[in-house]
């Protein structure tokens, strides 16, 4: 959430900057509730001064009636106020929540997802002296995927992944793993875009796949039943993302200055409810409820946290070109880059058969915003403490990306070519 000092510092600029990315919020409540709060919160304060400088002058000799009296009334108003706190805090809080990061000054305008901008395309699309086909039409006589069978005992929208493709996707885990394990990759790649940042290279990490639902309200990331998950009989969210639950993995926690930054690469079973796509990408394995990602999660100083923001995206292209697939680089205006975002880039890869760019990467850069209710700060070596700030971004969501190769690299045979990076992966083999 937004840190109330700076709402109060600035109101028309937080009411300007919401309605920028789509929220109406109300600033002027908030306000109004705050300053009742910290009235309330000061006459706390007072009286329980009082209270322990009665107790104290008591220790020396047995109370007096009015003395016992004096205290029953300190005590009682001290109940009726921490009542009017609490009363006022059920307010304050959500309207709090509800007021969403600020985008940063390079974010572009805009009111629809429409209106994002297309900052540079790279890669040549594959010229095919065929008509291409759609990754299910290839998968299908090859018994790569099986959603019929999937859809029979879990519902629509899941998928037998078979064979190859399996091994395709296990190969694509382990080049991202090593990629991202290589610090003379990081440090490269630091280099050309001029970054201050350590070359410090990425931990694997394999987080659960559910998490307890204050946490994750409190990673500003919890859809509730439009996209997620919810297990009945228990407090647990099945996880939507890869990141909700490394975003949250230091809750509540203060650490050390030195161990920054803190780089993950993890690798999970995601869910998503996928509601509002009826009959959007039904073939194939585009869009489903049940699908793996390999994500990355940073924390960061917060000197550090717009440049580690860039290598993540630097990061994102470096993976896309290894596999020599064309792509275009979106920067998202402000009513798509989410409510915790300050900034946040897509890359929209090449897939020949619907002759579109399709999104397969995301790369959002939250500043403290996620922070300071997941109350993740540093122990600055000169004993300060501060809120960290927190980076997540695709590496890649495996079934979109193993879609765009096999779309991309199709034969007129219907045979699909395996990527020159991925081959030594696969036992030297040059097609699927």
């Amino acid at each position: 959430m937004l840190d109330i000092q700076f709402i109060r510092d600035n109101p028309d600029f937080v009411t300007e900057k919401s309605a920028q990315k789509g929220y109406q919020v109300d600033v002027r409540q908030l306000l109004e509730l705050d300053g009742e709060r910290k009235t309330r919160l000061t006459q706390i304060e007072e009286l329980r001064r009082r209270r322990n400088e009665q107790a104290n002058s008591l220790k020396a000799s047995r109370p007096s009636e009015e003395q016992i009296a004096n205290g029953k009334q300190l005590k009682e108003e001290l109940a009726i106020l921490e009542a009017d706190v609490t009363s006022i805090e059920e307010k304050f809080y959500p309207l709090l929540k509800a007021i969403p990061n600020m985008p940063l000054d390079n974010v572009p305008l805009g009111k629809t997802e429409d209106e994002n901008v297309v900052s540079k395309q790279m890669g040549d699309k594959p010229a095919f002296n065929f008509t291409p086909k759609h990754h299910h039409e290839l998968a299908e006589p090859k018994d790569l995927i099986d959603k019929e069978r999937a859809a029979k005992i879990a519902g629509s929208r899941f998928a037998y992944l078979k064979g190859d493709l399996v091994l395709l996707q296990f190969a694509i885990i382990q080049f991202v793993m090593q990629t991202l394990g290589d610090e003379s990759i990081i440090q490269m790649l630091i280099t050309k875009n001029n970054l201050s940042v350590s070359s410090k290279p990425f931990r694997p990490i394999l987080p659960p796949a559910m998490l307890r639902t204050e946490p994750y309200i409190a990673s500003a990331r919890l859809n509730a039943e439009e996209v997620t998950y919810k297990l009945d009989q228990d407090d647990l969210w099945l996880n939507a993302s890869a990141e909700h639950t490394l975003c949250t993995m230091y809750w509540n926690e203060v650490l050390p200055e030195d161990v920054f930054p803190i780089r993950y690469i993890g690798y999970s079973t995601s869910f998503r409810r996928e509601a509002g796509t009826y009959g959007k990408d039904t073939e194939g394995i585009f869009r489903m409820h049940q699908f793996d990602k390999l994500e990355m999660e940073v924390f960061s100083t917060p000197e550090t946290g717009h440049d580690e923001h860039l290598l993540m995206v630097a990061i994102q292209e470096y993976l896309v070109q290894q596999i020599e697939l064309p792509y275009q680089l979106l920067q998202k205006c402000t009513a798509d880059i989410g409510k915790p975002n300050a900034v946040g880039v897509d890359i929209e890869t090449w897939f020949p058969a619907q002759d579109a760019y399709r999104e397969t990467h995301t790369a959002d850069y939250m500043t403290d915003y996620q922070a300071r209710d997941l109350k993740i700060r540093i122990k600055r070596n000169s004993g300060e403490t501060e809120l960290v700030h927190t980076n997540d971004a695709t590496a890649f969501a495996l079934g979109r990306i193993m879609a765009a190769i096999m779309e991309n690299y199709q034969t007129a045979d219907g045979s699909i070519t395996i990527p020159a990076v991925l081959r030594p992966y696969m036992g030297g083999r040059t097609s699927l």
